[in-house]
């Protein structure tokens, strides 16, 4: 990997984290915000979403350091919306992840055929998000309906 290279995959490195330290803030908040009668399992996924958000975080800036970047101190984009019924939530966590997995898809296109741990990497945490947003796809269908919620979630 060149050097031009390196310094893209640190910027790209540098977002990835910015945007997984906004999704621990935004799935705290989520979590605290529930109500009713579902509001048990629903808070527990929501921080289990920002733990693995903290995790995704770490990582990328272990990559980060590892290319001999700086780890950004800023969080990605955190707009109250002021909504908290679940829904509104769930589209919120859609919309969140779906740009998480723009990143990704960013990161393994300056990696391709450079760097055998970048692809890696960028492909397991687009598997991961991938299999997250079908999560929240599926929570977002009404009860018996098998189409997606939305016919192209990435």
């Amino acid at each position: 990997m060149n050097d031009q290279d390196k310094q893209l995959a640190i910027e790209s490195l540098n977002r990835i984290m910015e945007l997984e330290l906004a999704g621990v803030v935004r799935y705290t908040h989520y979590s605290l915000m529930v109500f009713g009668y579902n509001r048990i399992p629903i808070v527990s996924w929501l921080k289990g979403n920002a733990t693995e958000s903290l995790t995704h975080a770490h990582r990328a800036g272990e990559l980060l350091t590892l290319l001999g970047g700086h780890p950004s101190l800023k969080i990605g984009s955190l707009l109250e919306t002021e909504k908290h019924d679940i829904g509104d939530i769930l589209r919120e966590s859609l919309e969140h992840e779906k740009n998480a997995i723009k990143a990704y898809y960013a990161l393994l296109k300056i990696a391709e055929g450079k760097s055998v741990l970048l692809e890696e990497y960028a492909r397991e945490m687009i598997v991961q998000e991938e299999l997250h947003l079908d999560e929240v796809d599926k929570m977002l269908r009404r009860p018996g309906e098998i189409a997606a919620y939305e016919s192209n979630p990435v």
